[in-house]
């Protein structure tokens, strides 16, 4: 027997703490813009006329990074990607469109010839690793 579940509505809590939620200037997006910039990278910031308007991106280079939160994105095998236990079916929707929108956005930059980046939340746990990454991607020189 299967049951059926009511749409959760979210409590006011929830509402409000989904709202602070930010689209931009996330504390990972700043640590990454900080690293990339003191490595000697210059670049803009959500470039609207690129396809999916990456975080940061240099179009004479031709690159583009995109810095994603585990949760928000679905970071498979992250211990920061947690799936909520209320309304599960939604969230593994919601996170599986994340994925995919994801994937059509870095498809279409590489297609008009972009190297793209991705970086993750938890990666800044190693600043160093992500600097070395970003010059073997030659989007620094150092």
């Amino acid at each position: 027997m299967t049951r059926h579940r009511a749409a959760v509505q979210p409590s006011e809590e929830v509402s409000r703490r989904m709202k602070a939620v930010r689209r931009r200037d996330t504390k990972p997006e700043v640590e990454v813009r900080r690293l990339l910039w003191n490595a000697g990278a210059r670049f803009r910031l959500c470039p609207r006329d690129l396809p999916g308007s990456p975080d940061i991106a240099n179009k004479r280079a031709r690159w583009a990074v995109f810095v994603h939160g585990c949760f928000w994105h679905g970071h498979r095998n992250c211990n920061l990607a947690t799936v909520p236990k209320s309304n599960t079916a939604f969230w593994e929707a919601k996170l599986a469109a994340n994925r995919q929108r994801d994937a059509r956005k870095a498809l279409a930059l590489r297609r008009l010839g972009y190297h793209v980046l991705v970086v993750w939340q938890c990666a800044l746990r190693d600043p160093a690793a992500l600097v070395r990454r970003f010059s073997k991607a030659g989007i620094t020189k150092r």
